[in-house]
């Protein structure tokens, strides 16, 4: 393992926070078409067209931080609106009191759902400032506990052909990547063809995942985990019921198959939400998405009461983020390498993370912050949303 050299800014004297108060916030949003057959992809409930990301820029004491969700529109207006009074003027290096302020003033807005993407952009662009100050690649401001993340491939969406299924999960597994995931249940007749061309795609060695994105019954779930897992060797069932269904999940977590984990938790919006899964016992992982959980500062709260239930997380989406936030983290399983945001990211940003050939993603320490840059002129087209506030 090479060590990364010290970096210039890192012998900088630390300014005190009226030098680093937040002057400017810029906040856009950019709808993306997909690639998948007749412009649409598909998983077990759900169809569309774009994936919309939303990216906020702060600017503070001659540097910025970026920070980003996938979310609607309605993220971007939340922050421009509502939550710019509380970062504006602020000491942008006290990014857990900021993170406090932004929860309290969508205490009427409601903190779940849209609100918490919102904050998780927010925060993440703090914290991405906060390393840029201090010269620091953001993996060692946040103290990191291992230096990459295992990865595993996931899209495999429901209305691919076989042969555009073949090909990218084979794809994945030749750049290393032994882990693979597709989706399945939007039309269960169809699953058991489509697994055949996926462990025929993956070979033997390859571990194979499923998500159902919620999209079947209690008893329907638990049939096809032990298909799942005695035809195909599936070890990762995700969502088999509604993520909202605390029972269903552990039922099927009790009674499937060993050897097969069930997972959720990629709405997992506040504290409550993952304690609901966790006292449940309705999972064997959980799963923790840096930009709707409240980001960094969320993330590291939610994980925390993973450990204390003895359950690894894994990471859902947002690779570029995600690979710094989980490698300071204890108990983590791997990060979800989502064939949509891998598109978005790589066209939105300089400066993203490849996978090394073992299955790695391992973030740059070479670079302050996260080393992601916004690449404003090559997805301009795709701007849905603009808006610029000052101190």
């Amino acid at each position: 393992m090479t060590v990364a050299e010290p970096l210039a800014g890192n012998t900088r004297e630390q300014p005190g926070p009226d030098a680093a108060r937040l002057e400017r916030l810029e906040v856009l949003a950019f709808e993306i078409p997909t690639n998948g057959p007749d412009g649409k992809e598909a998983d077990g409930t759900l169809e569309w067209d774009s994936t919309t990301i939303m990216v906020v820029v702060l600017h503070a004491a001659g540097e910025i931080g970026l920070g980003y969700t996938y979310g609607p529109r309605a993220c971007a207006s939340l922050v421009a609106d509502e939550l710019s009074s509380s970062l504006l003027a602020r000491d942008a290096l006290a990014v857990n009191e900021r993170w406090l302020a932004l929860a309290e003033s969508v205490r009427n807005a409601g903190r779940p759902g849209i609100a918490s993407m919102a904050i998780s952009a927010v925060d993440v662009a703090l914290w991405d400032l906060k390393a840029r100050v201090l010269g620091l690649p953001l993996v060692d401001l946040l103290d990191r506990a291992r230096d990459a993340v295992p990865i595993y491939g996931s899209g495999g969406f429901c209305n691919y052909p076989s042969e555009r299924l073949r090909e990218q999960l084979n794809g994945w597994v030749e750049l290393g990547i032994a882990r693979v995931k597709l989706k399945t249940s939007r039309n269960p007749a169809d699953d058991p063809a489509r697994l055949d061309a996926a462990r025929d795609a993956v070979g033997d060695d390859a571990e194979l995942y499923v998500d159902a994105n919620g999209a079947l019954s209690r008893k329907d779930a638990l049939a096809w985990a032990h298909r799942f897992h005695e035809e195909w060797g599936v070890s990762w069932f995700e969502e088999p019921v509604s993520s909202a269904d605390f029972d269903g999940l552990r039922l099927v977590r009790d009674r499937g198959p060993v050897g097969l984990d069930v997972a959720a938790g990629e709405y997992v919006y506040v504290l409550r939400d993952a304690v609901n899964l966790l006292e449940a016992g309705a999972v064997d992982c959980l799963q923790l998405d840096v930009t709707r959980c409240g980001g960094i500062t969320g993330l590291t709260r939610l994980a925390a009461a993973a450990e204390a239930h003895q359950l690894d997380v894994s990471g859902h989406g947002a690779p570029q983020l995600s690979a710094h936030a989980l490698c300071a983290l204890h108990h983590v399983r791997h990060l979800e390498y989502f064939h949509d945001h891998v598109r978005v990211e790589r066209l939105a940003f300089d400066g993203v993370l490849e996978p090394e050939h073992d299955g790695l993603l391992r973030p740059d320490r070479s670079r302050p912050g996260h080393g992601l840059a916004l690449k404003r002129r090559d997805i301009e087209e795709h701007c849905v949303f603009a808006a610029e506030r000052t101190a």
